[in-house]
């Protein structure tokens, strides 16, 4: 079965505008990429300073590619795109759990 991904991003409150705007602007990159499931970013509501980037892959290896591959190519650097200077991270740490999915249930549906 699929494995789970979960980055635990610790964003102070005035960086949380810029975290969801930078997810917002890179909206369906990870999609195409081979072997990838599933994606959502959670906001926190309980008072953590917590995000957590929930991604779902066939396997190891595909979420491995994705790291070396499209995820490592837009981390790399401090300059970006026409020499400018990469904006510093919005998040002050980060932690990645892994999880093996055994078992599921899909969606409600209406009917």
């Amino acid at each position: 079965m699929s494995i789970v991904k979960i980055n635990v991003l610790t964003v102070p409150a005035e960086q949380r505008e810029v975290l969801e705007k930078r997810f917002a602007s890179r909206a369906g990159v990870v999609e195409s990429s081979d072997g990838f499931e599933w994606f959502e970013l959670l906001r926190p509501v309980d008072g953590t300073d917590n995000y957590l980037v929930y991604t779902r892959w066939r396997d190891e290896a595909a979420f491995q590619a994705w790291m070396e591959g499209p995820m490592k190519q837009a981390h790399q650097g401090q300059v970006g795109e026409g020499g400018a200077e990469r904006p510093k991270p919005a998040a002050s740490g980060s932690t990645v759990w892994t999880f093996d999915v055994i078992q599921q249930t899909g969606p409600k549906t209406e009917g």
